[in-house]
This record gives structure tokens, sequence and C-alpha cells, in this order.
């Protein structure tokens, strides 16, 4: 078992501060909208106490992770979300509020950067590198980490796949007592691919109890709109009754 590094994310709290912060000023209106001017003030500077309060309990998941960025950005939508709820708010409200604030940030960069990005992730590069990845993930080092495996695609029913059996972020807020948010969660990875013109197709997730995570990845495809979720992963597999 590798040595935790305890201070990892707390010896770069003011760096994690600072960007949590940018993206909730960014998302501003959001907040006004729903709650009016002053309340909205109140709650951004709640969201950064409580997202500073869990910088600590962020479980260190080893150097040049694939997935350290998830991780934190995770813990900002529990942030947000716990301030949300002690204001009367709900998880489905939380939910929407991260989703268009994501959606805000994503849609900030040029199509053509994002569509190249989504071209750069299913390349031969990046799939060496998720290939590498999934094999260190099933020596299993950090308990708080991933642990998944590359499918291969024929590049017509999808171009590459993941199978994930342990998600980070289902981990820690399952930790955290949170376990209602991880489907509002993965449900941003519809928005991400979208934004980058790559179609996703998932039919289980590990937030909805299912054995795994299956990822299906096809370029120059269309996700399914990502909101409201549909949630169609909600019975890992089977049609819905």
């Amino acid at each position: 078992m590798s040595v935790i590094q305890s201070d990892y994310y707390t010896s770069r709290s003011r760096k994690l501060l600072k960007q949590f912060d940018k993206f909730l000023t960014q998302s501003r209106t959001l907040l006004v909208k729903r709650y009016g001017e002053v309340q909205a003030a109140t709650m951004h500077r709640e969201t950064l106490d409580e997202y500073e309060r869990l910088i600590p309990d962020l479980p260190y998941i080893g150097r040049g992770n694939l997935f350290t960025g998830n991780l934190v950005q995770s813990a900002w939508a529990l942030a947000l979300y716990r301030v949300i709820w002690r204001h009367g708010g709900s998880v489905e409200e939380a939910g929407e509020i991260i989703h268009r604030a994501l959606e805000t940030e994503v849609n900030r960069k040029p199509a053509f950067l994002r569509r190249l990005k989504g071209k750069l992730r299913l390349s031969r590069w990046a799939v060496r590198m998720m290939q590498n990845a999934a094999r260190r993930s099933q020596r299993r080092e950090y308990p708080g980490d991933w642990v998944f495996e590359v499918v291969e695609g024929d590049g017509r029913a999808f171009d590459v796949g993941m199978d994930v059996t342990e998600c980070g972020i289902v981990k820690f807020l399952q930790a955290q007592d949170a376990d209602e948010l991880a489907p509002y969660l993965c449900n941003l990875d519809y928005l991400v691919y979208q934004a980058t013109g790559v179609e996703l197709r998932r039919t289980m997730t590990l937030s909805w109890g299912c054995e795994k995570c299956d990822f299906r990845m096809l370029g120059d495809g269309e996700s399914m709109e990502a909101w409201p979720p549909r949630f169609v992963e909600k019975h890992c597999g089977d049609s819905a009754e």
C-alpha cells in the first residue's frame, strides 16, 4: 500500500479556493436569479467556507492521476449542495444549478476548441493513456481511487469504452453522507461529452447501485440532452417498467 499524502490538497488550499471562487463568480447570476442578490452573496461566502472544510477530506489518489480534477470538482459540487440545502433548497435544485454552472463554464470555450478536445479524447494517444491508467488502477494502491478497464470498440457501435467498477466520486460522496448527489454529478458527463462532439452511451452507473459504469464513446455523435436528467442508468441496464 502506498503512503497516503495527507497534505496533498491542503498544501494547495489557496490555489484550490481561488479556482473555485472564480467558478462561483462566473456562475453568480444563477444564484442571484434563484435567491436574490443579498442571499446569493451570502451563499457564495458560505460555499467557499464549506469547500475549505472539505479540502482535507479529499482522498489522495496519486500524482498525475487522470481523475484528480474530477474529484476536486465533486467537492465543489458538494459544497454548493450543502449550502443550497441549508438555505431551503433540494438535491434536485442543487443538481440543476450545478448543471447550469458547468454548462456556462464549458461553453466559454470556442466550439472548434471543444470539438478538437473531443477528437483528442478518442485519439490513439489518449486511448493508450487510458489503458496505462486502467492497468495502474487495478493495483488498487489508493483506496479513494477509480478502478476501471478500457473496452475496445469497433468504430461502429462505439469507438472506445470504459467499465468502471470503483468510482472515486461515489466513494467520496458516500463518505460524506451525500449519496443522493451522485446521480446528478454522473449526469454531468453527458453535458461534457456533448460539448466536445462525442456521443456518450451508458446503461448503468455505480451511483445507482449497479455493478459498474459502462461508458461507451462514439466520435461525431450527439449525447442525450443532459437536463432535465433522464437517469437512464437507474435500472442498471434493464428496460424501465
